[in-house]
């Protein structure tokens, strides 16, 4: 008989890695994963890159490197956060094997099995299955369009103080699954209860640089920017959202006492991540080619997102709600009551376009009511056509309850 361990036997298979198998079927219009199109990726300045590198530097790509990462990749990256006000000088920066390693990292450092950890609901799944692997309870705490509900926090924290949970795990910038951007009222209100109950903030920041306008963008100033002397504060970010999830390259920026624990965690799991795109991504950085694609993104991304919020205003019924995003991968959906999102997908799958069900971003896997629809990947021409099916199986899913 095979003795699985209770970590392995608390986790579940993500909705949406089961769906990436129809999402390459031909046939199917998938709003389904979260990534980047892949003609958007920057071939050829990576291979130009590539080409012009001295023989030593690809040889070094080609072997380990240090755990805490490639160093002129950290140098790079070092000014590239310092320019946006990061504290690179008082925090220690580690290069992951994606964010998702960097999360994951953590959760190690901080939980104990049936160790509490509070979380938005819905939250990013990678997350939840992080802190589950470490058999920690997951607390979520409900998300709406300002950020995270505080007096529900706090509410919670003033009941639990006899236990209290070892973190916050938030996504301020154009949350996956809901494309909230936190106010700066909302992030100055979750201070004085962070600071209240010396809770760590684990705050995850993959789509802060993807906003679509010049209000979005002074409201994307991460928390670790703000509020660093006030708050303990765990900071992630990936090049997946602004290069290539394909290059598995994520970091972290943390207090040193926390670091020191994180590297020992890191070279537990990998040793270190890839020398070889460590290599191309500090040369994409370093030489201002990031930022200029990153721009050309942002324009591209907009452009996807403005298609689906029309589609959606021209073909869904009136029943379902919505807020704009602005930034970011995703539209977060709610259904009336009388619906069943699995009946909506199964129509929908049938009829030629796939999504996201809510269950999968609930901590308790139980929320029947939303829906995620990712615009980062669909050509434009697409998603009308995409949107069209979901929409009519939206009316046949209410013409059937009512």
């Amino acid at each position: 008989m095979i003795r699985f361990s209770k970590a392995v036997s608390s986790l579940r298979t993500s909705e949406i890695r089961d769906l990436m198998g129809l999402a390459i079927r031909p046939d199917i219009i998938s709003f389904a994963g979260g990534m980047p199109g892949n003609e958007l990726f920057p071939v050829d300045e990576i291979d130009e890159i590539y080409n012009h590198l001295p023989l030593d530097i690809k040889q070094t790509a080609f072997q380990y490197g240090p755990t805490p990462g490639y160093p002129p990749l950290l140098e790079s990256l070092k000014e590239y956060l310092k320019k946006k006000g990061m504290p690179v000088e008082t925090n220690n920066l580690m290069i992951t094997t994606g964010s998702l390693q960097a999360i994951n990292i953590l959760g190690k450092v901080f939980i104990d099995p049936e160790d509490t950890v509070v979380t938005e609901n819905p939250c990013f799944i990678g997350g939840i299955s992080a802190f589950k692997s470490y058999q920690a309870n997951i607390h979520g705490i409900d998300l709406n369009e300002d950020g995270i509900d505080v007096p529900s926090l706090k509410a919670s924290l003033d009941r639990n103080k006899s236990v209290p949970p070892k973190f916050l795990y938030i996504t301020p910038n154009f949350h996956n699954p809901a494309g909230t951007l936190y106010t700066e009222q909302r992030k100055k209100e979750l201070v004085p209860v962070l600071k209240e109950h010396d809770l760590p903030l684990i705050e995850d920041d993959a789509y802060g640089e993807l906003y679509f306008d010049e209000e979005a963008r002074k409201r994307v100033v991460p928390m670790k920017t703000l509020y660093e002397n006030e708050l303990t504060i765990c900071y992630t970010g990936t090049f997946s959202k602004i290069l290539g999830p394909g290059f598995r390259l994520g970091w972290m920026l943390v207090p040193p006492e926390i670091y020191q624990k994180a590297e020992l965690v890191k070279q537990s799991m990998d040793a270190c991540s890839p020398n070889f795109t460590q290599v191309l991504a500090n040369e994409f950085l370093r030489s201002g080619k990031m930022e200029k694609y990153i721009e050309r993104m942002r324009v591209i991304y907009k452009r996807r997102k403005d298609t689906m919020a029309a589609a959606i205003r021209k073909y869904f019924p009136d029943e379902i709600t919505w807020n704009e995003p602005r930034g970011g991968f995703y539209i977060w959906l709610k259904l009336p009551p009388q619906l069943d999102i699995m009946t909506v997908l199964k129509r929908s799958i049938e009829k030629g376009a796939v999504f996201v069900v809510g269950k999968t971003f609930d901590p308790e896997g139980k929320d029947n009511s939303h829906f995620r629809l990712a615009y980062s990947h669909t050509p434009e021409e697409k998603i009308e056509k995409g949107i069209q099916i979901l929409g009519d199986a939206l009316r046949e899913a209410l013409t059937v309850v009512k």
